[in-house]
């Protein structure tokens, strides 16, 4: 791998030089020199001098000169360097041309979205990352989460599934909470976002903001412990009609197949396993059907019959434009989407339309509409058994039928296509509506009035049926309905002056919120026929229902000052005060969240002008905290479950205590303090941000056993301590720009370590949980491997039980005996550092994007290398081997090993991935001019085209093992998509 690395960089490498050199050869005739410089009269290195509609291009040294040889003197030149306005000079027959470019300041003055309001990126105390916008186009994605994946530091995204139409875990800055939700909230155009992730068309997406520090999401209070995340949708502007257009196609396959056994190696596995067991082997195989396909020599690829090829296609249409007045965006989009697994098929049809008016010149309104409605119907493949499956069984009888059980008379494994006959509804919808109104009083300049209201109503339905064919004789059904209603209304006041070198902004909120949900759900069994599905449960002879409700409401309110001096001393101080309904009735319902940040802008100050090589350096350092509701409603009540119990010769319902409530439950509150490092080199050829922070959660929502005496086992409190800390780097450089070649690089490095401070209100371990002082959450608490029992080694006082070919552990405690003292911290799931690399290459119209992505230095237990007693009943992966007397592994058990021990098989789970790779292409104007067009771009990409790992398994990231449950959504591999699309713009 270092030397497939090492020769691909000295490719990389090669690649500009080789242009650079064509372009410099086509030079001839007149040379041109002269010399550029800044507004200061300092020369400017590494400037690209390019004659317009050519090639041909030349940059200027280190104090700023240039030399060109140009064909003729009628041309132009075009000068251009980051951080600086682009100049354009007709050359006129001259030989020498002085040129001086003016100060870009587009970048530091870029607005950025933050909570309740924008700033000027120069302006930000905060820690405030963007989503890269080219993640946001020409990206063939099915999820936002897909999109954003290891782009920015700090935000951690892990792609549980790759099942169509699955969303992946987002997490900013780790883990703050043991038992409450750990992820961020998410706000889309200035409103709380209620629905599933994947409502979301990411084509309708302008820009993504993180909020990571305290300074920036203790505006959000209750809600903001876990980060916040910033969405802003496309909006029209003023002008004509842009009809846009955007579409791909793409076929998917397995990113990285875990083959199963050959039949050849199956039937040797069978003998060997049971040689294992000391059994006498009495026939080939274990089982008779086995037998019979195997004399007849039929085999079959279960793999290759539960899989597909995969196809995917989006089409997106949206129409933006206005008057001066009225301004509007409209666009629809449609997914669909069928998986590499048979039967794993979702679509997606979405509408967003937004709309702004200024009414008056003191008034303005608007809103955002937006209904996503999916579908995920269908029965499904099971990957689970297909990789079970023995090689010498059929899927069908004589009769074209599927054969329940293929091994018969092994019953543990059913026919894994035996799904696809299952009638399965799986459909959401979201319905979400913003409206807004703002006043700006003339009377008082700088003064605005804005109220945001919310109504989002999501409404899921699933349905199935299980008949005959799916080897249940009476049949099962269920029904199940849930519907979700949030309402969100926020007051906001905002006031901003500027006088000299003072500039201040107020911002002020009073908020309130309600969230509603309801679920019922009947079930039935025992039918007469399968033809009533699950439409009539009454049908069923046996039936159940259940229906729950909650209600919860917030009221808060906020108030924020942002204060700057001459753009060099920056302050922001930040309250705000949160009301939950679901807190109990001993304590109070109301908290505030407070946070104060200080910004430096070094590079601004009188002594630092003469440093000419950095032009951005700011020092920002914030403190604060936030919070997390944590409490669900009723957990504060003492429940009672209804049970049936009989009375009389019959049945009758009472209640029956369920969970002790606690009316003492409280925030969870997260205090953290955030040091950054903006900084820019060579006029923002290189720059970036280096970031480290420290957060301490309180309050930690745990449950605590009590004496049973009492009627419960556990209770519901506050009574744990995490803390996170972590360091966070991103890198932006543009490593050549000569004329029309351009290579740009974007590098974030994030790394985190959470801890468990104290738990119980004490320093004491909770080993059920794998809970431990002093080490992450997610910690991995078993014993040590150290190598396998081998004929001749004495095992006799140290694993008295062990035999040749079980497991050796280590003596960790070295008391000569391996017991339950023996168990250790062997790791955590958590990475000790993620990040991504993404290197973009533009030649002319041209534009390249490898995205690399890793995550380094955890573990992950992995079952897919053991399989227990189950060996002699199934198939396993051929790249796991097992120990012989033949074949002596110092890796793998024997067949015969049971794991008495619990053993999980922890592995590292590390990998590099060549994430996204994009090659478009930009349609010159002359051909829009022809055609009237106003952008064409097409492109073809790839996503997660190789995994570097030594990991044994479907995929080193997500939660897939072929062992996983009966869950579908754990028995799918990672995918390997390659697509076609475009871009059109009318």
């Amino acid at each position: 791998m270092q030397h497939f690395l090492s020769r691909g960089i000295r490719y990389l490498l090669f690649i500009p030089v080789y242009f650079l050199a064509l372009s410099m050869a086509m030079a001839q005739n007149i040379t041109v020199t002269g010399k550029v410089t800044d507004d200061t009269g300092s020369g400017l290195p590494g400037v690209t001098v390019l004659l317009k509609g050519t090639t041909t291009a030349s940059p200027s040294d280190v104090n700023g000169n240039y030399s060109i040889n140009v064909p003729s003197g009628n041309g132009t030149l075009v000068f251009t360097y980051l951080g600086f306005l682009p100049q354009e000079v007709p050359i006129n027959n001259r030989t020498t041309i002085d040129v001086q470019l003016g100060t870009d300041s587009k970048a530091l003055d870029e607005v950025v979205v933050v909570g309740y309001g924008t700033q000027k990126r120069s302006d930000i105390t905060g820690s405030v990352a963007s989503i890269p916008k080219d993640r946001l186009s020409n990206l063939p994605v099915t999820d936002l989460t897909q999109a954003i994946q290891g782009t920015t530091a700090g935000l951690s995204i892990s792609q549980g599934s790759s099942v169509p139409g699955s969303s992946g875990t987002i997490q900013v800055r780790g883990i703050n909470s043991l038992s409450a939700g750990t992820g961020p909230l998410i706000v889309v155009d200035a409103v709380p976002f209620f629905g599933a992730i994947n409502d979301l068309n990411p084509n309708d997406i302008a820009s993504i903001e993180v909020l990571k520090d305290a300074s920036s999401v203790a505006i959000y209070g209750t809600r903001g412990a876990n980060g916040v995340i910033l969405i802003t949708t496309k909006r029209g502007t003023s002008g004509k009609p842009r009809v846009s257009y955007s579409g791909y196609y793409g076929v998917e396959d397995i990113a990285n197949k875990l083959e199963p056994m050959s039949p050849e190696a199956y039937v040797q596995k069978y003998k060997d396993y049971m040689i294992a067991q000391n059994l006498t082997q009495t026939q080939v195989l274990p089982n008779n059907r086995e037998v019979d396909a195997y004399n007849a020599g039929l085999t079959t690829d279960w793999l290759d019959e539960a899989s597909q090829t995969g196809k995917i296609q989006e089409h997106n249409l949206s129409v933006a434009g206005g008057t001066e007045n009225i301004q509007y965006y409209v666009g629809g989009g449609y997914l669909k989407q069928s998986g590499v697994v048979k039967g794993y098929d979702f679509t997606r049809g979405s509408i967003r339309a937004n709309l702004d008016a200024t009414i008056t010149k003191y008034l303005k309104a608007g809103t955002s509409l937006f209904i996503a409605d999916k579908n995920s119907d269908g029965g499904r493949a099971n990957l689970l058994n297909a990789t079970a499956m023995s090689p010498y069984s059929v899927p069908t009888n004589a009769l074209g039928n599927y054969e329940i059980f293929p091994m018969f008379p092994e019953l543990l494994f059913a026919n894994p296509l035996l799904g696809l006959t299952t009638d399965r509804v799986d459909r959401s919808k979201n319905l979400n509506g913003n409206v807004y109104a703002e006043v700006s009083p003339g009377f008082i300049k700088g003064l605005k009035y804005r109220i945001n209201a919310s109504s989002v109503y999501t409404i899921g339905r699933q349905a199935g049926y299980t008949g005959r064919l799916a080897n249940d004789l009476v049949g099962s059904a269920y029904a199940n309905n849930n519907e979700t209603h949030n309402w969100v209304v926020e007051n906001i006041l905002s006031y901003n002056k500027d006088w000299e070198k003072h500039h201040v902004d107020f911002t002020g909120l009073y908020s309130a919120q309600e969230n509603e949900y309801t679920s019922s759900g009947a079930s039935a069994n025992t039918f007469i026929n399968d033809e009533l599905s699950y439409f009539n449960l009454g049908a069923g002879t046996n039936r159940t229902s259940s229906s729950y409700g909650d209600r919860s409401a917030l009221v808060s309110q906020m108030g924020r000052i942002n204060y700057s001096y001459d753009s060099r001393y920056l302050l922001t101080v930040t309250a705000r005060r949160d009301g939950y309904s679901a807190f109990g009735a001993n304590t109070d319902k109301h908290a505030v969240f407070p946070s104060i940040a200080l910004g430096w802008n070094i590079a601004n100050e009188s002594f630092f002008q003469n440093a000419s090589f950095m032009n951005q350096l700011k020092l920002r350092v914030s403190h604060g905290k936030a919070g997390n509701q944590a409490v669900a409603p009723f957990q504060t009540f003492t429940l009672a479950a209804p049970v049936r119990i009989p009375f009389g010769g019959s049945s009758a319902i009472g209640v029956l205590a369920s969970a002790l409530g606690n009316a003492n439950l409280n925030w969870e509150t997260t205090t953290s303090t955030n040091i950054g490092v903006d900084f820019g080199f060579f006029q923002n050829r290189i720059n970036g941000t280096l970031e480290v922070y420290h957060s301490r959660t309180e309050d930690l929502l745990v449950q605590r056993n009590i004496p049973v005496i009492s009627g419960y086992s556990r209770i519901w409190d506050n009574l744990a301590e995490m803390q996170n800390r972590g360091i966070e780097l991103t890198l932006n450089t543009i490593n050549i720009d000569a004329g029309k070649f351009r290579w740009e690089s974007n590098i974030n490095f994030s790394s985190n370590k959470n801890e468990i401070v104290s738990l119980y209100g004490e320093k004491k371990d909770d080993l059920a949980n794998g809970w431990l002082i002093g080490k992450p959450v997610r910690a991995i608490y078993n014993y040590r491997m150290i190598g396998i029992w081998q004929e001749g080694e004495d095992n006799s006082a140290h694993d008295p039980t062990a035999k040749p070919g079980d497991i050796k552990f280590e003596d960790i405690n070295k008391d000569g005996v391996i017991n339950d003292n023996d168990r250790t911290y062997i790791g955590t799931t958590l990475p000790k550092w993620y990040g991504g690399l993404t290197n973009t290459f533009h030649y002319g119209n041209f534009h390249l994007s490898v995205f690399l992505q890793t995550s380094q230095g955890s573990l992950k237990g992995n079952p897919d290398i053991f399989y227990g007693d189950e060996v002699g009943k199934r198939n396993i992966p051929a790249a796991v081997g097992y120990w012989t007397p033949e074949n002596r592994s110092n890796e793998w058990p024997s067949l015969g090993y049971r794991n008495p021990r619990g053993y999980n098989f922890a592995r590292d789970n590390s990998y590099v991935r060549i994430k996204d790779v994009r090659l478009s292409y930009t349609v010159p104007g002359t051909f829009m001019e022809k055609y009237n067009l106003s952008g064409l771009t097409l492109y073809v990409a790839g996503r997660n085209l190789y995994t570097f790992t030594d990991w044994i398994g479907w995929d080193p990231e997500n939660n897939h093992s072929s062992r996983g449950s009966g869950d579908w959504t754990n028995n799918y591999p990672l995918t390997r998509a390659v697509s076609f699309g475009l871009n059109l713009t009318l």
